[in-house]
């Protein structure tokens, strides 16, 4: 049995940093930084079996543009329990939290090309992304970064909306798709472009490689071609007005749907 419950102390800070270490090979947030995050709307949240931590999500108040909401910074789970839905009953633990400390509203962001965290972050909670950040933190030097322009999907979450609480479900019947896929002498997607074009369409979809950071190890020439041509598209699609809400995963890819933000119940925000 599971267990999820929130952290306060330095010593239950500090097993967080050797989390992260162990999930991302790389230096631990300071405890100080994150204690006082925890200690003026923050949430920290690890999640237990037996008592060893094995999980945990971590968020801190975030201001923009007139508006406060818990921009959730990390989630990372021990690797040897992945795949067992911890992730998505952290989010949702984070999500009563947030709303119990007077939240409406949760960001996070995203590589746009995991479809692992992509169909956590649409499929499973009804996040909305209408927003790409390139080169979000610039050259990083973990494994599953590096090498890589660190884009990045910004999440939207609307804690309260009838788009998350009714788990309303878009009509994506018809979607036009943008791109297609063929596959090389090695077994390796590419990128092949289809004469679509993004104009007023109700629905569209971005097909992308299912194991992005296999196909980054296999050839890095490709999945590079996969990262500025599905930023390219996603900038044109949000840019006209379109949110991403759904990552369906099909046999051998993932396929992104995109529907106008417009037409989404998000409690009277966009």
């Amino acid at each position: 049995m599971i267990d999820i419950r929130k952290l306060k102390t330095m010593d239950e800070l500090a097993e967080i940093g050797k989390m992260e270490r162990k999930i991302w090979g790389m230096d631990p947030i300071p405890t100080h930084q994150t204690l006082t995050a925890v200690k003026n709307g923050g949430i920290m949240l690890g999640a237990f079996d037996e008592g060893q931590l094995i999980g945990f999500s971590y968020g801190f108040a975030g201001f923009r543009d007139g508006n406060s909401y818990l921009c959730s910074h990390m989630l990372g789970i021990d690797p040897r329990y992945r795949s067992r839905k911890i992730g998505e009953k952290l989010k949702q633990t984070q999500r009563q939290t947030a709303i119990d400390k007077g939240y409406d509203e949760m960001h996070w962001t995203f590589d746009p090309l995991e479809t692992r965290n992509a169909y956590l972050n649409l499929t499973k909670l009804n996040g909305i992304c209408n927003t790409y950040v390139e080169n979000t933190y610039g050259e990083m030097k973990d494994s599953l970064n590096k090498d890589m322009p660190s884009d990045r999907f910004e999440i939207h979450w609307f804690l309260r909306s009838p788009h998350v609480v009714e788990k309303q479900l878009p009509g994506t019947e018809h979607a036009a798709r943008l791109n297609g896929i063929q596959w090389n002498g090695s077994s390796q997607p590419e990128f092949t472009d289809k004469e679509v074009s993004i104009s007023g369409n109700d629905v569209y979809a971005l097909l992308v490689p299912k194991d992005f950071q296999g196909l980054k190890q296999q050839n890095h020439a490709i999945a590079l071609d996969w990262r500025l041509k599905t930023r390219k598209v996603c900038q044109e699609l949000f840019n006209a007005g379109y949110a991403a809400v759904r990552l369906n995963v099909l046999e051998h890819c993932g396929e992104y749907i995109f529907v106008r933000t417009d037409t989404l119940e998000l409690g009277g925000k966009q």
